[in-house]
């Protein structure tokens, strides 16, 4: 198991570098891209052009520049915003994780809680008429648009009903958990739920569907031969391998969302997190900003991956030798 967490983790790193050379060329090496050029303004002189060029080692050979790029990101962290000037990209980024990690974190509990209580049931009650009554309702979930569901959430509970029923949901924004625990769970909540709804639909459908699959194989029926109760073999044998591709797909939409992907959320509740400052940049085109939240964004794809694949090794220890 060790070896393979090591082999794990040193592919992940050649992934990443890999992924930094990639975003660097495409933002710096693509014909007809000109940092200096947005830099220096519009209508800059030549001059000024050339002085910028120097001031920011553009005028320097590429492996260079990448290396120059990557040292003020990634060692001294003083890498400046183009369109900012003075407002560094590593302390916006870190600014905005805990508002994503805070929004990701809480949803991915209910949605996981969810889709497995959901999955298992309908699995379990598969033939009966909650069995489609429950993919229904994560039909539903899957079908609303997040920037939909957050807008008429916003309607609902900030103005429609807020007098009555809602009085007690703060408007729209973030606080932080250290200022105020209890404010800001209140500010998350149905950021939370919003973005939970997308995601339990498809855990529960998929997870249906490997546990009514487990249900008939041959060690379930070696497991009812020897006695087993119904639900030991339901907890003990056919949902723990059903979770297998479930693990899999949390680790990519775990890594995609605390990258940047809750995006949507982020805007329609007014959360100033990864999603946002990475739109707020593009908008801009401030490429150092980009470039510092694609690769954020990278890296936790990366590692949500290879913690996957190492949990996925621990439930079924075939994969340590694929």
């Amino acid at each position: 198991m060790l070896y393979f967490a090591v082999r794990r983790f040193a592919s992940a790193l050649l992934v990443m570098f890999a992924i930094s050379v990639l975003v660097f060329l495409i933002f710096f090496a693509t014909p007809g891209v000109d940092p200096a050029a947005r830099i220096a303004g519009r209508n800059a002189d030549p001059a000024t052009l050339a002085q910028v060029r120097h001031s920011f080692g553009l005028d320097r050979p590429m492996p260079v520049r990448y290396v120059l790029m990557m040292r003020h990101l990634l060692v001294d962290r003083d890498l400046e915003s183009f369109v900012n000037r003075g407002t560094r990209v590593i302390p916006q980024i870190v600014q905005a994780t805990p508002v994503t990690l805070s929004l990701v974190v809480g949803a991915a509990v209910i949605w996981m809680v969810a889709g497995i209580l959901m999955g298992t049931a309908a699995a379990t009650l598969r033939g009966r008429a909650a069995d489609p009554l429950i993919m229904l309702v994560g039909v539903v979930g899957v079908s609303l648009p997040a920037y939909w569901l957050g807008e008429v959430v916003n309607l609902v509970t900030q103005k429609q009903l807020h007098a009555s029923l809602f009085s007690w949901v703060p408007p729209p924004g973030y606080v932080g958990l250290s200022r105020d625990p209890g404010q800001w769970a209140l500010h998350m909540l149905f950021p939370w739920l919003t973005l939970a709804l997308l995601y339990a639909g498809i855990y529960a459908r998929l997870l249906r569907g490997e546990v009514v699959s487990a249900l008939s194989e041959d060690y379930v029926r070696t497991a009812r031969a020897k006695g087993l109760s119904e639900r030991r073999i339901l907890l003990r044998h056919a949902l723990r391998c059903s979770l297998i591709p479930i693990v899999s797909l949390f680790g990519l939409d775990f890594g995609a969302l605390v990258g940047g992907a809750a995006l949507l959320t982020e805007v329609v509740f007014g959360l100033p997190g990864i999603g946002k400052l990475t739109f707020d940049a593009l908008q801009n085109l401030d490429l150092p900003v980009i470039m510092g939240t694609v690769l954020y964004a990278a890296f936790f794809v990366v590692l949500a991956n290879a913690l996957v694949d190492l949990l996925y090794a621990r439930l079924d220890p075939r994969a340590r030798h694929a």
